[in-house]
């Protein structure tokens, strides 16, 4: 037993050794693109590889179910002190295991099973967690969707001023996976404080974009958000939950209850839906929120920004059609009718020339999901590796080249060398 525990991954199971190995060397020589996907620090990894992975503690810092827990009290009332810091915000969770057990606690905390949820549709840049009818968030609840102004691209605040009118909500969820353009959480609020409906934010993808001073902050004036703790925040995947201390709304949801609302959503993570929560993945956190504490963030976060918007200048020049015009964040949502290849073709042609972006719908797509007309692309993950305007100029450039020819192997494999190359000048791993 003493051997199994020391031993190497590589001495141990050389199979999943090479295997990783391969994903590390194909992150390395290969730009990725995907919006949500980015490269935690070495000290990230080392936290969710450290001992705390084998501690239970059921239960919160000071009120735990098991004993041996002062060490990880303290890690995680660290990373809700740092979190605190970053977001100015009153109560903080960090145990939920991902963006959407973080949503789907929410929900339990603060809904009744066929209470009325109102989201962006999934085809529209929203969440399946945010009401879409194939996810727990439409199954259990009653959904009622806003999309897109089919002119601008762009949420439509009259419209969905109107649409929480007529469907009376009890929650107004903000946040989307493909938009790209600053959000107005406190029209969101307002809207919601007009039917007595709880604002959520679901941050997931522009969290490290808000504490860097690059979007609009949901605090102070939304109830609940959430977020997931890797995308542009760099750290381990995982989510959290911060919200007010008060509930707004008690004496017309919940007068009945002695709770307030910090302690709904509490409750709700556990004993609601969760066990032991996974204190090595809290550790990384707490590792995460404290590089995003130094000044060094802000810088990344902006640059970020500018790298999506040098990007989406290419494209535009090129003649892609970028969803509402550009972007004001870190991604680009592109239609590809103009192009005469469907969005599944564009990804297939771009992962060959090493490029990694994902197929995705685009509003009032008459394409099906599974190859829809467009593909989402962001600057996160290259921005971390140290790409600034010139390159991310050049890897719009290499884009362009592989959509005009994405049916030719031969240039494909052309590009794959000149994205080899540019990487070889900003490495990742020391393989």
């Amino acid at each position: 037993m003493e051997n199994l525990i020391r031993e190497s991954l590589q001495n141990s199971d050389s199979e999943i050794d090479k295997l990783v190995q391969a994903e590390a060397e194909r992150q390395q020589f290969g730009l990725e693109l995907i919006p949500s996907e980015n490269f935690s620090s070495q000290a990230v990894r080392e936290a969710m590889a450290s001992p705390m992975n084998d501690k239970y503690a059921e239960g919160y810092p000071q009120k735990r179910y098991y004993g041996g827990c002062e060490i990880v009290d303290s890690v995680e009332e660290l990373a809700i002190k740092r979190a605190k810091k970053l977001f100015g915000c009153e109560h903080v969770n960090v145990q939920p295991y991902s963006g959407s057990p973080a949503n789907a606690a929410v929900y339990l905390g603060l809904l009744e099973p066929n209470d009325t949820i109102m989201g962006l549709s999934l085809s529209h840049g929203g969440h399946l967690t945010h009401g879409h009818k194939v996810s727990f968030s439409g199954k259990f609840f009653k959904p009622a969707q806003y999309t897109l102004n089919k002119k601008t691209g762009r949420f439509d605040y009259d419209e969905i001023r109107k649409l929480a009118k007529e469907h009376k909500p009890k929650i107004i969820v903000s946040g989307a996976t493909a938009y790209p353009r600053e959000i107005d959480f406190k029209q969101f609020h307002e809207i919601a404080e007009e039917v007595n409906a709880y604002s959520m934010a679901d941050i997931a993808h522009i969290a490290g974009l808000i504490i860097g001073g690059v979007h609009q902050r949901p605090f102070p004036m939304t109830d609940v958000v959430t977020t997931t703790t890797h995308k542009t925040l760099r750290g381990p995947r995982g989510g959290m939950i911060m919200c007010k201390e008060e509930d707004r709304l008690k004496e017309k949801y919940h007068a009945e209850d002695k709770w307030n609302l910090a302690q709904r959503i509490d409750r709700a993570i556990f004993p609601g839906l969760q066990g032991g929560p996974h204190e090595h993945q809290i550790a990384a956190k707490a590792v995460a929120f404290g590089e995003a504490l130094q000044p060094e963030f802000k810088k990344y976060a902006a640059q970020v920004v500018k790298n999506a918007k040098v990007m989406s200048e290419v494209l535009l020049d090129k003649d892609f059609n970028l969803v509402t015009g550009g972007t004001d964040n870190h991604l680009m949502l592109i239609d590809l009718t103009n192009k005469n290849l469907t969005g599944a073709e564009a990804e297939t042609a771009l992962d060959k020339a090493g490029i990694t972006v994902n197929k995705n719908a685009v509003p009032y797509d008459p394409r099906s999901p599974f190859d829809p007309s467009g593909i989402r692309l962001g600057t996160p993950a290259i921005t971390t590796r140290g790409l600034k305007e010139s390159e991310c100029k050049h890897v719009a450039e290499l884009i362009s080249n592989v959509i005009d020819n994405f049916k030719d192997e031969e240039k494909l494999k052309e590009i794959r060398g000149e994205v080899k190359e540019l990487c070889e000048k900003f490495l990742l791993y020391n393989l």
